[in-house]
């Protein structure tokens, strides 16, 4: 099978592309590095050539409603433009837990994702993950007052990335089934815990204190608003033995 990636040099991207290779799959990455621009679609087409399956695990470093929108918007458009001339079967992107009870800031893109795929005609998969162990390391440093490391109120249950990986591997083998059951990690934590053991395991100084963030998407960090229900897949690795093999 062939296996096109879009997004196959990012955190579970590059999880993806191990894992399609290690089952022996023809893998093709998806990025500026290869020549594609997601944004644009330029290069894309080509790129596509013979692809079974589409897995798109792209994503953009903000916090910002409006530009997520745009990117995952002209993502996904172009992806499914291409994926139809060149006859692709199968779209499989990865989503957010919880996206559509908090449509806010970068969660707003992937509503959009979503709402796109739940309209496009090429077959699709989508599946919902909670945030990811790397997650924390872009927490810490994100926000800052002297010393102070500020991180937000929040309860996640965070994920291995080489589990996410696998699973969306998995779903690309197999035929669309829409939106499939939810995966978040093992167990629930606070991430100002989460960030300061991350801290200590890194060398980084500075107390970490937890801030409740205001509005609509900050109490839906610190109600549970994001988190699995009862009956989604848990994955296998603690953030405690990530952290471990740091």
């Amino acid at each position: 099978m062939k296996i096109a990636v879009a997004g196959g040099t990012g955190t579970v991207g590059r999880h993806v592309v191990d894992v399609a290779r290690e089952h022996g799959h023809d893998t093709v990455v998806l990025s500026r590095a290869t020549g594609v621009d997601l944004v644009t679609g330029s290069g894309l087409r080509p790129a596509l050539e013979g692809a079974d399956v589409v897995v798109d695990v792209s994503s953009v470093g903000t916090r910002s409603a409006d530009t997520s929108r745009q990117f995952f918007g002209a993502v996904t458009r172009n992806l499914l433009r291409a994926e139809e001339t060149a006859g692709v079967g199968h779209h499989v992107a990865l989503s957010i837990v919880g996206v559509e009870r908090a449509p806010f800031g970068y969660y707003t893109g992937k509503a959009l994702q979503e709402e796109l795929l739940a309209q496009a005609r090429v077959p699709w998969t989508v599946l919902r993950a909670t945030q990811f162990h790397e997650f924390v390391g872009q927490v810490l440093g994100q926000a800052t007052i002297g010393p102070l490391n500020l991180v937000p109120v929040m309860r996640s249950r965070p994920v291995a990335a080489r589990e996410v990986g696998e699973r969306l591997v998995e779903l690309a083998g197999k035929g669309a089934a829409g939106r499939v059951r939810d995966l978040g990690g093992p167990e629930v934590l606070r991430m100002v815990d989460m960030v300061r053991d991350y801290a200590r395991a890194t060398g980084r100084r500075g107390p970490v204190v937890a801030v409740p963030l205001p509005g609509g998407f900050g109490k839906a960090l610190r109600d549970g608003t994001i988190l699995p229900g009862p009956d989604a897949d848990r994955g296998r690795q603690t953030f405690t033995q990530w952290i471990a093999r740091l």
